[in-house]
């Protein structure tokens, strides 16, 4: 394990995801210049998805590695100056590939490197790896939907999170 800069507390004081679906257990590594994040994650034999990805053989989803990626990436938002804790939201998924399983016992390192930051959208580059062999890569396009443009916890909304919108006007 390396050294915690955000503990799995303070990710979820940045980002709404909660058990079972917060795949960060740690951040470790944060350089604004050049624009890079590094998590890990503690893959579990208890996670929630272990039992049925197979049975007797559990194999993390890939689409949960990519999940995963996509939580440091909001992390990284989050913590940016001037986005006041907005969330970003997928936009797109480009050249996925998967080079390696992912099983229980394992600590996923999630890296984010980002190649655009708007002030509406963004795209990063985005590697998990483990013991430094990679296991998945990507490129992540995202959105940054305005401030109130997303449901709020405990009911309060802006407009069902459609994209575009801000929720002025809804009666």
């Amino acid at each position: 394990m390396s050294d915690v800069l955000l503990s799995r507390a303070q990710i979820e004081a940045l980002i709404p995801h909660r058990d079972p679906f917060l795949l960060l257990d740690r951040v470790v590594l944060e350089d604004r210049g050049a624009q890079r994040l590094v998590a890990e994650l503690d893959v579990r034999a208890d996670a929630f998805w272990a039992r049925g990805h197979f049975p007797g053989m559990p194999i993390m989803p890939g689409v949960l590695q990519v999940e995963a990626l996509a939580q440091a990436m909001a992390v990284y938002v989050a913590r940016t100056e001037g986005f006041g804790g907005r969330l970003g939201l997928f936009a797109g998924i480009d050249d996925t590939r998967f080079r390696r399983i992912v099983t229980p016992g394992d600590t996923l390192t999630l890296e984010i490197v980002m190649e655009k930051l708007g002030s509406r959208m963004g795209r990063a580059k985005a590697t998990a790896s483990v013991a430094g062999e990679v296991a998945c890569e990507c490129t992540i396009s995202f959105i940054i939907p305005p401030e109130g443009a997303l449901p709020q916890p405990g009911g309060a909304s802006g407009n069902a999170g459609t994209p575009g919108t801000t929720g002025e006007g809804a009666a």
